[in-house]
């Protein structure tokens, strides 16, 4: 699966009272399905995953997926302190269609946390996973670094394709990605290369499918239709150049032949294959062009969940190979990312995502609602970064 670009992770909302307001989740969802992001990930830190009850999160999955363009990437965050528990929600997840698991590293018996211990975690969870997994090392909640030894063992898992790493240090993401590129695995994508994962092309088939029955019961109703040469009511088949009846060369049908070979279709969907490797999401807003310039693909950032548009500029920029615009873009939301992002946390996040037309709303206790002093810096901090 490919996992280039930007993929937010998005808040929960909440009622004042603090039950799941799972309207303002769709309207969320809706609206960063017509943004340029690859994919959004669900029930990450962002979105308040722990704090959620077992129901709580199947429904907020539930709600996300109904509510997600076909065409974005659907991450589930599912990692829980048990490998049991792990799976279950994981299970529950590639039911509803999702496309990958995000599974964060356990730390609540961090003192017992050896190497041996998360790669029979890892390990287990991923043999057993219907979902393609990622590695989420988040070191500043879970108080845990994956040492990136171990992600370059657990790398070679042919049902762990990557990991989003939170830390920030582009010297760990370089090691990491010059340590497992010998790993080459096969991604669906499109034409366009973007990606194109098993229930993308199931959507399209399925169109696909709807529309033609459709035209055949117009046609049938209207008694319309070419019949061949004989008078048979069977349509004739088309010869030559697109049915034009012109010869094709011999050169062009084995060129044809070819292309086919290399380009297959679901539905309308039109889609090749890729080579990938082992691929490392960044996890830091504030040092996603670093981060990027080291070797990630792409990121899950926090900061995107309010601001998706001006985290995947730097992205674009630095994809297009244009260096100084991606400098500039990335210094433009050095400020608010760090202070918003990495300090004052969910409430100032779901504040910002307030600010940019999405529904923050809340945070859950023990998390406190910004101070009229907070929010004064907030508004000030997002004033030119609207999405």
């Amino acid at each position: 699966m490919l996992l280039h670009g930007i993929f937010p992770p998005i808040t929960t909302p909440f009622y004042p009272d603090g039950r799941v307001y799972l309207k303002k989740l769709e309207h969320n969802v809706e609206r960063y399905s017509k943004t340029p992001v690859a994919g959004i990930v669900v029930l990450g830190s962002t979105g308040e995953a722990i704090m959620l009850s077992d129901e709580e999160r199947r429904e907020v999955l539930h709600t996300a997926r109904q509510a997600c363009a076909p065409h974005k990437v659907l991450i589930a965050g599912t990692g829980a302190e048990s490998a049991i528990e792990t799976l279950r929600l994981t299970e529950y997840a590639a039911e509803l269609g999702y496309d990958l698991a995000l599974v964060r590293t356990p730390h609540f018996y961090r003192p017992q946390m050896k190497p041996a211990s998360l790669l029979a975690f890892y390990r287990t969870v991923a043999d057993r996973s219907p979902l393609p997994m990622l590695i989420y090392s988040v070191p500043a909640f879970t108080g845990y670094d994956m040492p990136a030894e171990l992600v370059i063992e657990l790398a070679e898992h042919p049902n762990i394709i990557g990991i989003k790493e939170s830390g920030g240090d582009a010297t760990k993401i370089r090691q990491i990605v010059e340590a497992t590129r010998h790993i080459k695995r096969s991604a669906t994508v499109t034409e366009t290369f973007a990606a194109a994962t098993p229930r993308m092309m199931n959507v399209r088939q399925r169109e696909s499918s709807e529309i033609t029955e459709d035209l055949v019961s117009i046609a049938a109703l209207a008694g319309e239709g070419k019949r061949d040469s004989g008078g048979t009511g069977v349509l004739a088949r088309p010869t030559g150049r697109l049915g034009t009846g012109a010869p094709i060369d011999p050169a062009e049908r084995s060129s044809a032949i070819n292309s086919s070979a290399a380009i297959t279709s679901a539905g309308n969907l039109k889609t090749r294959q890729k080579e990938v490797g082992f691929q490392v999401l960044a996890g830091a807003a504030q040092r996603l062009l670093p981060s990027l310039e080291a070797g990630a693909v792409g990121a899950v950032l926090a900061f995107a969940s309010p601001a998706p548009t001006a985290c995947y500029e730097i992205y674009a920029a630095w994809k297009e190979g244009d260096q100084e615009l991606a400098r500039i873009k990335q210094d433009r939301i050095a400020r608010a990312s760090t202070r918003v992002g990495a300090e004052l946390g969910v409430p100032a996040l779901k504040y910002a995502a307030d600010l940019n037309g999405y529904y923050g709303g809340p945070p859950r206790l023990p998390f406190l609602p910004l101070t009229a002093e907070l929010k004064s810096e907030v508004e000030q901090l997002m004033s030119d970064i609207r999405n």
